[in-house]
């Protein structure tokens, strides 16, 4: 076996057979009101089943800040629970030193903290439906990135900042922004405005064609789009709590 110390010990300086970059990537928080209401899975999987696509296989963060000040759950459990329905827990976020414990104990990261999410606008009334968002990371200013070629299914594209693409966003293509998304050309695909929380944030696009549209972690999937807005010029605001899409002339 060759160490380290007996290769410096050689002279012989080779390149690191790896890199550690920072990343930015679309994270989903599962915020826990109550996992042990008889409900909490039932009303999991109906959300889900409005976007199977967008949340089959996604990375997910659990949030227990509402939980922390009683004893940790059974993180075995829920994990188990959660990945028989194609959710895929990482990591804890807003626990205790004890939370955190737990949560490690089973393989899970720690993350930071995180900001608190809105409540559910379409939830039933009386209904507890776990608040599903971005996990928020800091803020600060970054320069716009601007994409020249069409987007093909399967890429992902994110931006620290505003997020130009000069072509056509192809179905099963991802974009992700810090901030504004705007696309010349049509959006077939699914669209992150806003992943660190900016309500502010908004999606234009010359042709509106979109598998998901989510600002702020306030997502629409395709199905609830009216079809007036369907190949049409587009912007797409946060407006109380609901996306709400204008057509543009």
């Amino acid at each position: 076996m060759v160490t380290l110390a007996a290769v410096k010990a050689s002279g012989d300086v080779r390149p690191a057979p790896f890199q550690v970059r920072g990343s930015l990537q679309t994270v989903l928080s599962l915020r826990l009101l109550a996992p042990d209401d008889p409900q909490f899975l039932p009303l999991l999987l109906d959300k889900i089943a409005h976007s199977p696509d967008f949340f089959r296989d996604a990375p997910l963060v659990l949030d227990v800040a509402p939980l922390v000040g009683g004893p940790p759950l059974d993180f075995e459990l829920l994990v188990e629970q959660l990945r028989q329905q194609k959710l895929m827990p990482v990591g804890i976020q807003n626990g205790s030193p004890a939370w955190n414990e737990a949560a490690m104990a089973v393989g899970l990261a720690v993350f930071g903290t995180g900001s608190a999410p809105r409540a559910v606008p379409d939830a039933p009334a009386g209904a507890r439906i776990p608040a599903i968002r971005p996990v928020a990371a800091p803020s600060r200013a970054r320069p716009a990135t601007v994409i020249r070629e069409p987007v093909r299914g399967g890429q992902q594209i994110n931006a620290g900042g505003d997020l130009i693409v000069m072509a056509t966003v192809s179905t099963g293509a991802e974009l992700a922004a810090v901030g504004h998304i705007h696309v010349y050309g049509a959006l077939r695909g699914r669209a992150f405005a806003g992943i660190e929380g900016d309500e502010e944030t908004l999606i234009f696009c010359d042709q509106l064609e979109a598998e998901l549209l989510s600002i702020a972690g306030v997502h629409l999937v395709a199905e609830a789009i009216d079809p007036k807005h369907l190949r049409r010029r587009a912007r797409v605001a946060l407006e109380h709590e609901r996306l709400v899409i204008h057509t543009l002339p």
